[in-house]
């Protein structure tokens, strides 16, 4: 049977670093630069691949200092840039689970961050392993961590079907052998379910 493999981030949670910091930043203007500039997704997704944290918020903390609260309050308030669920693909989980489909799981995530988010969310329970970058310390499109899943989820390449919203994930799981689908939302998803037969 063909295995499910599911990115976490912007596949089945939400998650917008403005969302923690427009409580902490009035002006708009500053919170874009804020983000674009100093706590920004190709800053954190070091951390996303193992880098140590309190690392990571010295150096940006010495480079920036006097944005020193913000930058912690990303290493302590990390769960609130993560609004809610992505509408529509935690039932399309629910439903392969009643089907009995195996499901996995492949994030970026950082191994700190994922220890406090995790326990938040019990439809993780459906999945029978979920492998999470920052634990590896290797992060996707990174070949290693598709040979990781592989050996943990124990299906050859060409029966994980793989649903990620980044193009350059897909092509790094593809390029293995697996099935890909380019998440852009939860009808298309369930169409490609149905049309190979997971989903009815």
């Amino acid at each position: 049977m063909t295995a499910v493999v599911f990115d976490v981030g912007r596949v089945l949670v939400q998650w917008d670093l403005r969302c923690l910091f427009r409580k902490l930043i009035d002006d708009s203007d500053r919170l874009e630069w804020f983000v674009t500039h100093v706590v920004t997704e190709q800053w954190h997704h070091q951390h996303d691949a193992g880098r140590d944290l309190d690392e990571m918020v010295a150096e940006r903390i010495a480079l920036y200092p006097d944005s020193a609260g913000l930058i912690r309050a990303y290493a302590t308030r990390f769960t609130e840039t993560i609004p809610g669920l992505v509408p529509g693909t935690p039932e399309l989980v629910e439903r392969l689970a009643a089907r009995a489909v195996p499901l996995f799981a492949l994030t970026n995530f950082a191994d700190r961050f994922w220890q406090e988010f995790r326990p938040l969310h019990p439809l993780f329970d459906h999945f029978r392993d979920i492998v999470v970058s920052g634990v590896e310390k290797v992060a996707k499109p990174d070949p290693a961590i598709y040979r990781i899943a592989e050996q943990r989820f124990g299906h050859p390449p060409q029966d994980l079907f793989f649903i990620d919203d980044n193009p350059a994930n897909i092509a790094a799981a593809q390029a293995r052998g697996w099935q890909g689908h380019l998440f852009h939302d939860a009808a298309a998803l369930e169409a490609e379910l149905i049309a190979r037969a997971l989903l009815s």
